[in-house]
């Protein structure tokens, strides 16, 4: 009966083991984003973006505290967290979504793979359908995945007052780049 008992609980820890070696994970993401204009540059990083990857599936997921987004200027940093995106509102954002093309990418062997990701991201408490090109990088065992979209800060419900309107572009670059590691059961 121990017997039975100690391969039945070998089996689960070995298939746990097993569909663990499918996903990859991170807390150390980066997410910046650029907007320019003749009037004023204005540009930010995340680096505590959170997210994992499912090699089988192709499913992805993202989230990322709003308050975490660093400035040059304090006072821009403050203005994007009280004014704009109202971080105390709405902390975080996220996307969930999958790879399209995921049996494009063999995760097994290094080599750097063209991509498209589809789902929904949230931000400032709207959802929206995205799509957007990307590159998945292997190489030792790691995954690197990037992606560069524009975004519209009034499709997310996001005002910008006259006064500064000049300032901000009407199309956002938001530059996505993430390293991922095992995760671990």
């Amino acid at each position: 009966m121990k017997k039975v008992i100690f391969n039945t609980l070998l089996l689960i820890l070995l298939v746990t083991a097993a569909q663990a070696q499918d996903k990859f994970f991170t807390k150390t993401g980066k997410i910046s984003f650029f907007s320019s204009t003749p009037m004023e540059d204005i540009e930010a990083h995340n680096k505590t973006t959170t997210s994992v990857i499912d090699t089988k599936t192709g499913k992805m997921e993202f989230a990322v505290l709003m308050k975490a987004f660093q400035f040059e200027k304090a006072l821009m940093e403050e203005h994007f967290n009280e004014n704009y995106v109202e971080s105390g509102k709405f902390p975080k954002a996220s996307f969930s979504g999958a790879i399209a093309n995921i049996g494009d990418v063999n995760f097994k062997k290094d080599g750097t793979y063209k991509v498209t990701v589809k789902g929904n991201l949230t931000l400032h408490g709207v959802t929206k359908p995205v799509e957007a090109p990307g590159t998945i990088v292997v190489k030792n065992g790691v995954v690197n995945a990037a992606s560069t979209f524009n975004l519209a800060p009034e499709d997310y419900k996001i005002t910008i007052p006259n006064l500064v309107r000049e300032k901000i572009a009407k199309q956002i670059k938001v530059t996505v780049d993430i390293n991922y590691e095992p995760l671990k059961s």
